[in-house]
């Protein structure tokens, strides 16, 4: 990167209105490779909480919290239920899975959304009811034929993660991570700790970390083979971008940048690290294309298919480390159960007060998220990036299962798992004051206090998202996002939207402008 990019790159950053802990990203409106060149439900199910997942490779019992399968049942592959039906040179029928949308299938299926018919009403926006029929003109051609890699609920970090002890499955398996240690900002971490801070962070699956570092280092069971593990554990070698808790965050960037593009119908085919490309099964669920196309990124497409489905391949390690996860997902999936909907959430701030929506919908946490989160400040004539004297306040009540780096969880199920049910996510709340984790709280109490903290800002707001059973949600399309009864509708690019109620808008403004106005 020459001196000059490298400036234009620093004044790029220096503009984005929210960012977030762990450093500065581009916006996800950028790629990926972009991202490696410029850094160089509901409760927990009662099988689950008394199921256990334990190092395989040690005899000693690590964890009574989450049940193994045991490796002699393994199976190379579970994979979904067929979802063609039938097919003949015209069309096809196919079964809906859980999740998938107009718009996206016919992304995945090259069609227009008007040329998929269904005997049952096919929503323009919703989420199709899972297992209906339709019927798709059968027009698509050269893709991969290869089954299914894990179930979503094993990508993000679902129900099947709840209880997982990553401390203790380390301890057990007594390789190099189990004595790791380093700096994160201001925090003094252990291995376990920084894979369960991604995994809180991003919303990835835990054990599909853990399998990661193993298949790519061998650092769950066993030690550096050479000093560049010790920089680069995953093997992404980006300059400046060394150890695990970077590299990790580059991981869980390329998982959720395949499986939400997967889900909006935005990523349809798997570019490799030689360059080529293959058109991806429209078969096929967001959870597999995720893994699929962040092990495009590490490896030619001559490679991929041995080191993801082949004999000690990535399927194989994660089935020898954690037991069969297609019967895990059977205890929780579909994730997105038919008519679900997000329970009533008011403006996270007083009545009566004076707020601002400073940001449409932009990404929920990092690049690589769906457009999840709004930005809002409070209006009170306060210092640029002050930590104001303005309270946010819960929308809803719940329990506090995360404050930590200037990020709150607020669990609204009450179960105390963040993987399960609704969960509403704010960033850039103070460490003033900020509430602690294991905190009930009623709608209205205090949370803490807007600020720039956790990340670099231009000014004083709070970041607001929402996740369901571990995923991201976007805050328009099939589960929009309603505060006080208002809906948010989405621009066209990151940051620009609105709130609608009644007739009445709200329009997203940095600068604060009276029609940007919110008064709850």
């Amino acid at each position: 990167m020459t001196k000059y990019s490298l400036l234009l790159l620093i004044c790029f950053l220096l503009l984005v209105g929210c960012n977030y802990p762990g450093g500065q990203e581009p916006q996800s409106d950028l790629s990926v490779d972009h991202l490696r060149q410029t850094l160089a439900a509901n409760s927990l199910p009662t099988e689950l909480s008394t199921a256990i997942i334990e190092p395989t490779q040690t005899t000693t019992p690590v964890n009574n919290e989450v049940e193994i399968i045991p490796t002699s049942s393994m199976t190379s592959i579970s994979p979904l239920p067929t979802t063609i039906l039938e097919s003949n040179e015209q069309e096809l029928r196919y079964r809906v899975h859980s999740g998938d949308t107009l718009k996206a299938l016919a992304s995945r299926f090259d069609v227009e959304p008007a040329q998929i018919r269904s005997d049952t009403p096919i929503p323009a926006e919703g989420f199709i009811t899972l297992g209906q029929e339709l019927i798709i003109p059968n027009q698509f051609m050269g893709f991969i034929s290869l089954p299914p890699v894990l179930p979503d609920s094993e990508v993000v970090n679902s129900p099947t993660a709840a209880g997982f002890n990553t401390r203790t499955y380390l301890s057990g398996a007594n390789g190099y991570l189990s004595s790791y240690r380093a700096k994160v900002g201001d925090l003094n971490l252990t291995g376990a700790d920084i894979v369960e801070l991604v995994s809180q962070e991003a919303s990835i699956n835990p054990v599909l970390l853990l399998a990661l570092l193993e298949f790519r280092s061998g650092l769950v069971f066993g030690q550096p083979r050479d000093a560049s593990v010790f920089k680069y554990p995953l093997g992404f070698n980006v300059l400046g971008w060394e150890g695990l808790h970077k590299e990790l965050v580059i991981a869980a960037t390329h998982l959720n940048t395949g499986y939400y593009g997967w889900r909006e119908g935005r990523t349809t085919e798997i570019v490799f690290r030689d360059g080529k490309k293959e058109r991806i099964n429209p078969e096929m669920n967001a959870g597999s294309v995720a893994v699929q196309t962040l092990m495009g990124k590490l490896y030619s497409q001559q490679e991929w298919q041995q080191v993801l489905y082949g004999t000690e391949g990535l399927i194989e390690t994660h089935q020898k480390m954690f037991g069969d996860p297609w019967a895990r997902a059977k205890l929780v999936e579909p994730l997105f159960p038919d008519g679900v909907g997000q329970p009533a959430i008011e403006f996270p701030f007083a009545p009566g007060q004076r707020w601002s929506l400073t940001g449409g919908p932009h990404a929920s946490w990092k690049t690589g998220s769906p457009r999840g989160a709004l930005d809002i400040a409070p209006v009170t004539g306060e210092a640029d990036c002050s930590v104001s004297y303005q309270w946010v306040t819960a929308p809803a009540g719940g329990v506090i299962t995360r404050s930590l780096r200037n990020v709150v969880a607020l669990d609204l199920d009450g179960d105390g798992y963040e993987q399960t049910g609704w969960v509403i996510i704010f960033l850039h709340i103070a460490d003033q004051d900020r509430i602690q984790t294991g905190v009930f709280v009623n709608l209205d109490d205090p949370i803490g206090h807007p600020s720039c903290e956790g990340g670099t800002s231009t000014g004083t707001h709070v970041h607001i998202a929402r996740k369901f059973n571990g995923e991201w949600i976007a805050a328009y399309g099939p589960l929009p996002m309603f505060l006080s009864g208002w809906e948010v509708q989405a621009g066209e690019k990151d940051y620009q939207g609105s709130l609608i109620k009644n007739g009445q808008s709200i329009i997203a403004s940095p600068v604060g402008p009276r029609t940007s106005i919110i008064v709850r």
